[in-house]
Order: structure tokens, then C-alpha cells, then sequence
């Protein structure tokens, strides 16, 4: 039974739902016993598994359950499990912004970006101000200036506008977030309006607002026809400037403090030889908890993201029941990456094993077996050789593969193999491909618009079984040939982004 929760007006209805969901092509026996675990890591009882909550420490000792069972060695503190990460959070619980034509709804058309030093309450004249350039800013001191959040080359970035804002002397900037981003579009609601960050990374206070807008609300701000300007402004067209009333704003601020910890084990190697070459297989157990309401649920379960392959790492090692590969390979089971990539950044600063005998990292995130597994993105392809070892074994199965398509998104830097990649290991991580305009990219668009950070990622979603397969057989393979081949993964060379993260 799926269970949801139904706001009402001072409770909270549960009402059952019936655990069918929709399936693409029969279901082998792996993929049953692995979507079991799937199903308990992302159950309604573990809530959505947020950094720090109770369901996220269950989900954790269930984890470290699993893996004591299966042969593994503890790695973390104090000969435990666990590594804890000091984690502190800002939040919003409450905000309110009203416009010269009526109130926006916290959460569904605006959100804000938390801060200990944001004003109780606010008012301030409104100024449109395009892209906001620099040279077009003119007068906005005191003002709450609302930009086009663009991603279009030649316009400012994110960065450079928020610049631009502050230096000329504006109480706050709203950014609209951009329609026209389709390959990864706005989503709303969101699910909840939180800053957190590890021990001793609090930025400093600060009164400047910073919000994002739902396009389609931009109107209740605006004396002006609100759609065109996001017409104009998703296409990258000029864009004017002007003045529109006023914005009354306040917010409501809570602080809090607290831990949430890594699963660390480690099954030893077998070949005396290579026991300084750990390779580490890296999932991040945490979620999004609960949050916003879509279609009446409140848990965020995060089934795909990333608790099915958390259970893929851990069935992998259920399966080698104790054997070891000849290299030690160390389970990292992360908290905190949908915050920040907290839990493998702390283990980077505070490492249970020495970083030296790490040889590589195998990172599993952004998977989505929802479509045919034909193509597949390989991050840092090029620059180890960790992706011609990729690049074998997907062949051999008859799957193409390619760098991203998609620079855009930045979604080499938003996972927790980015940060073996600074600090100089060699790492890779994998996203379903697809050719543009096929029916795959449809499903995947679909996902980011509906799934993505969404309670809809639960087990009652879509699911390709045939492409799961393939890839869990696909990373059976490669950790099977990386963690028993005679050569360490090394760099390449000729490697760009080495070049880039050794500056």
C-alpha cells in the first residue's frame, strides 16, 4: 500500500493508495531481489530519508545492517559504521510576498534563498530590469529588482546579475525562473525553502533577498503584459525596463544544528599487493524528506534519487557474500548531497581511509531506468581510465556511449564523484542517454518536469526493467573489472579537466 498524506485545514488525512505501478517488459530475478531492497529504502516509513531526520538514520542502520551481513569490515568512526557530518541549516518555514496585483504563494509561485540575516518584513518599490546588465540597471537603490533568469551565452549569468544587483545598491533581486531552460526546466512547487551547509560553512548574515519567481505568477508584481516579457525574455529577445509599484515582503527564519552520517565498510581485497588501491562504490542514502505537497503527498521518497542505487551497491555486495575482488573496495553510502555533496565532502576533509589508498570512485546517481538503456552519458569519459573501462564493457553490451550532451546543467559538478575529482582520484559517474527528439527523451523530460525532486519518485513509477537490468549488470561488470585488473585507474594525459582542477 502507497501511503499519502493529504493536507487539510489543521490535519492531516492518510489515505491508502494501492502499490501497483506501471512497468515496461518483464522483471528478472536480480532486479526482484535488488527493487526489494528499493522498496524498503524508499517505503513511507523511512520519510523521504533527510539529511538528519529519523528516517534518514533509519535508512542508515539498515544499510549498515545489510552490509555487516554481507561480509563487509566497518570504516567509520571509531571502528563503527557511521561517519557523522556537523551539519547546520537555515531555513524559511514561512514567507509571504505580495505585488500591486495580489499575494504569491510561498513555496508554489516564489521561494527565497535562506539567510539568518534576512529583514522580518520588507517593502520595497519593484523594478523590471531585463537581464539585468550592469549598464541597465540605472536607479534601483532600495529596490527589489526582478531579472530574467536566463542561460543563454552573450547574457548575463547568474552570478554577474546577482553582482550587478548588489552593487547598485538593491535590497534584493527575484530572478524569474527561466521557461526556456527546456532541457531542464522550472519546477514547482518547491518542495521546501532550506540553507545547509557543514560545521563552520554558515555565510555570513546578510540582509540582501533573494528570491525566485514562477513565471506564471509574474503578473501579480507587474503593471505590464507578464507573459510576453517571459516570451521575450525565454527566447533571449531585448527586453525593457521599468518601475511597477511596490512589494511587501516578510519572512519567517529558523536555525538549527545537527548531524547526519555516511555508511562506511569496506570488503577486503584479496591480492596483498593492491592494498593500497581501495576503489570506492559511492551512493548518497539522503532525500528530500518531507515537503510541499504534490497531488496531496507530502513524502519525497526519492526512490531513483538515489535510495534504488544505494540498494544497488548493496546487493552487489550481498551477492559477493564476503568474497573480495583483489582490490579493497570501500562502500561509501553518503548523507547530505542533495544539500550540498556534504557527506563525500566531509569524508574528503576527514577520511577514514587515507586518501592516498584510494585508487578510483565509481559514483551511481542521475539514473533513471525509465527508457531503453541504448546510450549512455559517461562523466569524465575522456579523462580517465576509468571511461575506456566503461566504455568496454558497455560496448560488449552492445550499448553506445558519450560525453554530456548537456554541459549546461553542470551535472558533472552536482554529484558526489566531483569530489574525488578535485581532489586529483579518478572517478566516473553515468546518466541514460537518449537521441534528441526520440520517444526516450520524451520519458526523461517528463521525469525532470514530474519526478525529479518530487513525491512521484517513489515505486509506483514508471520503470524500464529490461533497461535496469542493463545497467546493473553493466555495474556489476565494470567494479568486477576495475577493482581485479592488474593497472590502477589513472589519469589520461592529455586529460582537460585535470589540467583544469590542478590550477
Amino acid at each position: 500500500m502507497k501511503l499519502k498524506f493529504k493536507a487539510g485545514i489543521g490535519v492531516l488525512a492518510l489515505v491508502f493508495l494501492p502499490a501497483t505501478f506501471a512497468a515496461e517488459g518483464p522483471i528478472d530475478q536480480d532486479s526482484k531481489t535488488w527493487w526489494s531492497l528499493v522498496s524498503e529504502l524508499s517505503a513511507d516509513n523511512m520519510e523521504g530519508r533527510d539529511a538528519g531526520s529519523g528516517g534518514h538514520e533509519r535508512a542508515a542502520r539498515l544499510v549498515a545492517s545489510r552490509l555487516a551481513t554481507a561480509g563487509l569490515k566497518p570504516l567509520g568512526e571509531n571502528g563503527s559504521w557511521y561517519q557523522r557530518v556537523p551539519l547546520t541549516e537555515v531555513s524559511v518555514p514561512h514567507a509571504t510576498l505580495r505585488g500591486p496585483n495580489g499575494k504569491l504563494v510561498f513555496l508554489d509561485e516564489f521561494t527565497v534563498a535562506p539567510n539568518t540575516g534576512l529583514p522580518p518584513t520588507l517593502t520595497a518599490p519593484i523594478a523590471y530590469r531585463g537581464y539585468c546588465a550592469a549598464k541597465t540597471l540605472g536607479d534601483v537603490k532600495g529596490k527589489l529588482v526582478i531579472c530574467h533568469g536566463t542561460r543563454r551565452a552573450g547574457l548575463p549569468g547568474r552570478a554577474e546579475r546577482e553582482n550587478a544587483v548588489r552593487a547598485a545598491g538593491a535590497a534584493g533581486i527575484a530572478t524569474i525562473a527561466d521557461p526556456g531552460f527546456t532541457i531542464e526546466p522550472p519546477r514547482w512547487p518547491h518542495a521546501y525553502a532550506r540553507s545547509v551547509k557543514r560545521q563552520g560553512e554558515l555565510p555570513p548574515s546578510d540582509s540582501f533577498v533573494k528570491l525566485t519567481l514562477n513565471a506564471e505568477a509574474l503578473g501579480q508584481l507587474l503593471n505590464r503584459n507578464a507573459a510576453e516579457l517571459v516570451a521575450l525574455g525565454s527566447a533571449g529577445h531585448a527586453l525593457p525596463v521599468f518601475d511597477s509599484g511596490t512589494a511587501d515582503l516578510g519572512f519567517t527564519i529558523r536555525t538549527a544544528q545537527f548531524s547526519s552520517p555516511n555508511v562506511i565498510g569496506v570488503l577486503p581485497g584479496t591480492n596483498p599487493a593492491l592494498a593500497d588501491q581501495a576503489i570506492v562504490l559511492g551512493a548518497h542514502l539522503d532525500g528530500y524528506g518531507f515537503g510541499r505537497a504534490v497531488d496531496g503527498d507530502v513524502i519525497y521518497n526519492g526512490t531513483l534519487d538515489d535510495a534504488a542505487y544505494v540498494a544497488l551497491i548493496v546487493h552487489l555486495m550481498e551477492k559477493r557474500a564476503g568474497k573480495g575482488f583483489a582490490r579493497p573496495v570501500v562502500v561509501a553510502i553518503w548523507t547530505g548531497e542533495e544539500k550540498g555533496l556534504h557527506g563525500s565532502r566531509w569524508f574528503m576533509d576527514q577520511p577514514t581511509i587515507p586518501l592516498e589508498k584510494i585508487a578510483a570512485n565509481i559514483n551511481l546517481d542521475q539514473l533513471r531506468p525509465i527508457f531503453p538503456l541504448t546510450l549512455m552519458t559517461v562523466h569524465a569519459r575522456t579523462d580517465t581510465t576509468l571511461g575506456a573501462d566503461a566504455t568496454a564493457i558497455a560496448q560488449a553490451q552492445g550499448i553506445r556511449v558519450q560525453d554530456d550532451p548537456e554541459p549546461e546543467r553542470n551535472l558533472l559538478r552536482r554529484t558526489d564523484h566531483w569530489p574525488f575529482l578535485s581532489a586529483g582520484i579518478p572517478a566516473i559517474n553515468f546518466v541514460f542517454g537518449f537521441e534528441p527528439g526520440s520517444r526516450s527523451e520524451e520519458i526523461y523530460r517528463q521525469w525532470y518536469r514530474t519526478g525529479y525532486h518530487k513525491p512521484q519518485d517513489d515505486v509506483a513509477q514508471l520503470m524500464d526493467w529490461q533497461a535496469a537490468a542493463d545497467f546493473n549488470q553493466f555495474f556489476y561488470a565494470l567494479v568486477q573489472r576495475v577493482a581485479s585488473q592488474r593497472d590502477a585507474p589513472a589519469w589520461e594525459a592529455d586529460s582537460a579537466l585535470r589540467a583544469l582542477i590542478s590550477r
